[in-house]
């Protein structure tokens, strides 16, 4: 009985990690024992797969953890508030000069700044921190008319998309409707994308995978007027990205280029990343985290396993380290000497806990556990900055734009943001678990 036992097992662990060679065992050893051996087999693995769709236990510790993390965001974006010029927006922090790097409302990463504030405010009910982020809306609010730009779901969604969810104002809703109108002039339906980047070739048509985030912007605005050619352009950029962008192996380009005229592919290759054929980090983590919310908006299937797939490049790669903070490229030279992208692994994080609960068994676990393994490296002093530095920032060691030699090693805005949404994420889950 021992012996069928040990069989069994082995036949289970070779049925979830090489096929060919679970067949070739059961040839060998079915015949001897057929009826025991396919009730035990059949019986274990049910065991197994309801044993993973049993939630575990929130971790007690991450979660005192992440309330420690709020209450030092709060101090932090405290110092930050105090060196932020009026009319300016943080991007990063030079270290050596011991300034902010900022921006104006124009810039793509202009909304992280209120959205973190609001999230930040949610957590630790500090109503100077939401002044602050009303103050910066302001601010931004002229960029809802703003044409030249594919990047308004980052910019207006984050931040009046947060401010909605505490204040249903009709001001709110009308600016992201009106933030919405002025993106879909970028759709061109030979294509069936939104325009990422203008080009001086007027034959170039450039579609980026970070445009993946924009669309949420979009399904706002169909459910806020009623108006479905806001879903329907969300669906065809979605589409068209999804056949386009992709690998074999399910690893995205950063950029595809197709032809204005007929919206044919001209070439696929990179701006941020490391070569041609390379995985950016944070790229794949934008297919990832837009594929997601692809299937929250719209229930699609083919969205879930798309972002499932993803999932798997990520997680199963060779090159991705134990502590799951990705190096800045998937292919980066240098690896493990390569700088690693604490932005990448936010936005990943924040996106495996929204995939996780759509599905149920062992992925949903892997999912869950490699967002909590992020959220608490990112949480130590290696990741973490100590309160009063950084500039405010909360997170350090991330990578904007390598190959131009931007923004590298440094806290970026929207590292915090993406960092701040994984834990309430996290924090959220854990309330509806037993």
């Amino acid at each position: 009985m021992n012996t069928k036992f040990i069989l069994i097992k082995e036949a289970y662990k070779l049925f979830h990690t090489n096929l060919n060679r679970f067949l070739e065992f059961t040839k060998m050893f079915i015949f001897l024992y057929k009826p025991l051996f396919i009730l035990s087999f059949i019986t274990l693995t049910i065991v197994k797969d309801l044993q993973a769709q049993i939630p575990k236990q929130p971790d007690q510790s991450l979660k005192k953890t992440i309330d420690q993390n709020f209450k030092d965001a709060n101090a932090q974006y405290h110092v930050m508030m105090k060196g932020l010029p009026a009319d300016q927006f943080p991007r990063s922090y030079n270290a050596d000069k011991k300034t902010l790097v900022t921006s104006g409302s124009a810039w793509w990463c202009s909304g992280f700044y209120p959205g973190t504030l609001i999230n930040i405010y949610k957590e630790a009910n500090d109503k100077e921190l939401y002044d602050e982020a009303l103050k910066k809306l302001g601010s931004l609010s002229k960029e809802q008319h703003n044409k030249t730009t594919h990047d308004l779901g980052f910019m207006m969604y984050c931040s009046f998309g947060n401010a909605y969810q505490i204040d249903h104002s009709n001001e709110y809703k009308n600016i992201l409707i009106n933030s919405a109108k002025s993106l879909i002039t970028r759709f061109d339906p030979k294509v069936g994308c939104i325009k990422s980047w203008d080009s001086k070739d007027s034959s170039d048509y450039i579609v980026i995978i970070d445009n993946m985030i924009n669309l949420e912007l979009l399904f706002f605005a169909t459910k806020a007027t009623g108006d479905s050619t806001y879903y329907k352009i969300a669906v065809t950029h979605a589409n068209t990205t999804m056949k386009n962008h992709f690998r074999a192996d399910y690893s995205s380009y950063h950029v595809v280029n197709y032809n204005a005229q007929t919206g044919a592919v001209k070439e696929r290759k990179t701006a941020q990343g490391a070569a041609e054929e390379s995985a950016w980090a944070r790229g794949q983590a934008w297919g990832l985290y837009g594929y997601t919310l692809m299937y929250r908006e719209t229930r699609d299937v083919k969205y879930l396993e798309q972002a499932k797939h993803i999932a798997h490049f990520i997680l199963t790669n060779p090159h991705m380290p134990a502590d799951k903070i990705p190096y800045w490229d998937f292919n980066a030279p240098g690896i493990p000497n390569a700088p690693r992208d604490a932005s990448a692994a936010a936005v990943m994080a924040s996106g495996l806990l929204e995939l996780g609960t759509y599905i149920n068994g062992r992925l949903k676990q892997q999912y869950y556990s490699t967002a909590a393994t992020i959220i608490k490296n990112l949480s130590g002093p290696q990741y973490k900055a100590a309160i009063g530095t950084n500039g405010g920032f909360l997170l350090k060691h991330s990578v904007g734009h390598k190959p131009a030699g931007t923004e590298i090693d440094v806290p970026l805005t929207y590292a915090d943001y993406y960092f701040i949404e994984a834990m309430q994420r996290y924090q959220l889950l854990s309330k509806h678990k037993p």
